[in-house]
């Protein structure tokens, strides 16, 4: 064995002692980036393309070449896959979307010449997409199933005041993915922006912070209007978070917060500190941190995903930790490439049966009724 993936185990094995401990066997699966666009289209891809951006070297060359909206048909061949595998307590499995509520309303925004930012909520946003004209009502009805049971990942996955300064600075390559409805360009080594876009919450000036307040309290508000019950979990985009954002989330109903094991957290102007988090910990709001500790990237093919999570899933009920899977939309997003969805909810399908055949008293639960298990023990 290399003594790279023994260093590895180790790590894995370590990282998974801290914190919360139950002897149920508990399956989360999580899922980034619901709501949020990406790339509109096969043809905006190519045509950004030949307009010369280079999308293996933007660094987010998968996200870029198959995520996007989901579509009805994406929205309903996920949902056969998770009610096809029941747990021990009877129910399918249940998956939590954690979404955006709105994007940019790129019209109004160009209208004012790019001097004001404007938003629409993501089911405006779903009109404008072939396919996905009527997806809103299976999110509705994957709620109602308990099958698709979404948690909040922000307003926006989109760091809008970096975002429109750049664009007032007539930045060329942003400009260039704007006139086609896009945003998603990676800036992360962008030594004119310096803030990667997508996390929406890391910021350069302390005032920027204030701003950062009101997208968490309208964009909660937002999400209560949609589907009719108020977040408690959330997951900031990207990582990078100010913890003096805590007392607005907890203010607005939040009960949960997410963050990695070691979390970057911005302090402006460039500079960062490193903090430590574990399940179950609690801040000085009564916030509970729910971190993750299982990943599935089917969309990647480094490795054989399957077997790679149901060993994190291993570890982690070694150390009688719950398996908190985390899985990004776009691996089971068919709108711009059919058969990267299918092969994503082939692997899916795979990974929850070979759960309960492993552990056959396992409960797939949702990522907000981990948090009151917590809670209550």
């Amino acid at each position: 064995m290399k003594k790279g993936s023994i260093k590895g185990r180790i790590i894995k094995n370590l990282s998974n002692i801290p914190g919360y401990r139950t002897n149920r066997h508990l399956v989360i699966l999580e899922s980034d980036d619901w709501g949020s666009i990406r790339m509109p289209s096969r043809e905006t891809f190519n045509i950004l393309l030949r307009e010369g951006i280079d999308w293996h070297s933007d660094g987010g060359y998968r996200f870029n070449r198959n995520d996007s909206l989901a579509t009805t048909e994406d929205l309903a061949s996920l949902f056969e896959v998770l009610s096809s595998v029941v747990d021990s307590t009877g129910r399918p499995v249940v998956l939590t979307p954690v979404s955006l509520t709105a994007n940019p309303d790129f019209i109004k925004i160009r209208n004012s010449d790019f001097t004001e930012y404007y938003y629409e909520p993501f089911t405006a946003t779903l009109q404008k997409y072939k396919g996905c004209e009527d997806s809103f009502k299976l999110w509705l009805e994957g709620i109602e199933k308990r099958l698709f049971v979404p948690q909040f990942h922000g307003r926006e996955h989109l760091n809008v005041t970096v975002w429109m300064n750049a664009l007032k600075g007539k930045h060329e390559r942003l400009r260039k993915a704007f006139k086609y409805g896009m945003w998603g360009v990676s800036t992360a080594g962008d030594p004119e922006i310096g803030v990667e876009l997508q996390a929406a919450f890391d910021f350069v000036n302390n005032d920027d912070l204030n701003y950062q307040k009101e997208v968490i309290v309208t964009g909660l508000r937002l999400f209560k209007m949609l589907f009719g019950y108020p977040a408690v979990y959330f997951v900031p985009p990207n990582g990078p978070f100010s913890s003096t954002l805590e007392v607005t989330c907890a203010d607005e109903g939040i009960k949960y917060l997410s963050a990695s094991k070691i979390q970057t957290e911005p302090l402006g102007q460039g500079r960062t500190t490193k903090k430590l988090h574990w399940l179950g910990q609690t801040d000085r709001t009564g916030l509970t941190y729910i971190t993750r500790n299982c990943f599935f990237e089917p969309g990647l093919t480094e490795k054989d995903w399957v077997d790679s999570c149901l060993n994190d899933i291993s570890v982690a009920f070694r150390w009688h930790k719950p398996a908190v899977i985390s899985s990004h939309r776009v691996n089971y997003i068919g709108a711009l490439e059919r058969r990267n969805r299918d092969i994503g909810l082939e692997q899916l399908s795979s990974l929850l049966t070979q759960v309960m055949i492993k552990w056959p008293d396992a409960e797939f639960i949702t990522s907000a009724e981990l948090g009151e298990i917590i809670n209550s023990d």
